[in-house]
């Protein structure tokens, strides 16, 4: 009986044994499948990444040479997107930011140091012209300005308003018309004409 029972035991611990090493040798080998398949999607992650396109400030196509300022600007979409202008990665004015309005969007930048001096949005619909003129005519020398409009920009605007934009170095703002999409960048004391601009006249 003893003899048997030992037997028995012996059997018992080999099955067992057995058993580990298989389960022990399936396990690796899934283990190092996984892990080969881990390794393989990191490197293709990697290699993913490394192709890229690289970002540029704000999302333009490519880098700015030195001693310049990058810049993106967007109008308004009819009245129901506002317009976007970014500097330097830094987004100035937008919905967002909820500084914008229907008009004529103002942001005023230094020349020489990137500084942001003022936003201010100007309504030539429903609004009045006159201090958008002040606005303008207080506008220094070596400013830069960026400008977009949002809905109407056009409809209150009078000849010496887009006199005073076209000193900035404007070629557009004669011929702006009601809902009219503009962007434009141009600056105070400029001796040509910018461009930076772009204009999509609404359809008829």
């Amino acid at each position: 009986m003893r003899v048997a029972g030992a037997a028995k035991l012996v059997v018992a611990v080999a099955v067992f044994l057995l058993t580990f090493y298989v389960i022990s040798q399936v396990f690796e080998i899934k283990m190092d499948a996984s892990l080969g398949n881990l390794f393989a999607r990191s490197a293709l992650d990697t290699a993913a990444r490394s192709t890229k396109p690289p970002r540029y400030k704000c999302g333009i196509s490519k880098a700015c040479p030195e001693k310049h300022f990058a810049f993106k600007m967007a109008s308004g979409a009819a009245n129901v997107v506002g317009p976007k202008i970014c500097l330097e990665d830094n987004v100035l004015m937008s919905g967002v930011k909820n500084n914008v309005g229907r008009g004529i969007n103002v942001a005023l930048v230094n020349g020489k140091t990137g500084e942001v001096l003022d936003t201010k949005y100007f309504d030539m619909w429903g609004g009045d012209v006159a201090p958008f003129i002040e606005f303008l005519k207080s506008i220094q020398d070596g400013t830069i300005v960026l400008m977009g409009t949002y809905d109407d920009g056009a409809t209150k605007l009078n000849d010496e308003a887009r006199r005073l934009i076209a000193e900035l170095g404007s070629t557009s703002i004669t011929s702006l018309g009601f809902r009219d999409n503009w962007v434009f960048c141009g600056g105070k004391g400029i001796k040509t004409k910018s461009p930076f601009e772009q204009v999509t006249h609404k359809e008829q």
